[in-house]
């Protein structure tokens, strides 16, 4: 039987377009350290962001949150918005990315 479990990256603050290779590294670094350091049959299926405490929510936070999609869905991984607030839903959709807080419960504010 696989062990799995998710991996959870917080994103917050404002974000601007020099943020993106900071969240690109980390989730590299997570996914090769949490598999180095598990047995052979540990499987990492889901990416977590933790989204509540993003700062008006920009174009910077759509392409850090495509580029980590990316990433992870290239090694074989689910990403998940926690805490997916109105306005960076509302952006997602404008861009073509909705699908990504789709089963994101909406925030309780």
């Amino acid at each position: 039987m696989d062990a799995t479990k998710p991996i959870v990256l917080v994103i917050a603050g404002p974000l601007t377009p020099a943020d993106v290779p900071r969240f690109h590294e980390e989730l590299y670094e997570r996914l090769h350290g949490e598999l180095a350091a598990r047995p052979d049959d540990f499987v990492v299926t889901e990416v977590i962001c933790e989204v509540g405490g993003l700062v008006r929510p920009n174009l910077a936070a759509v392409e850090v949150l495509a580029r980590l999609q990316l990433d992870a869905r290239r090694r074989g991984c689910r990403v998940r918005l926690r805490d997916a607030g109105r306005e960076l839903r509302l952006l997602l959709d404008l861009v073509g990315l909705g699908d990504m807080a789709r089963d994101t419960p909406p925030d309780r504010t």
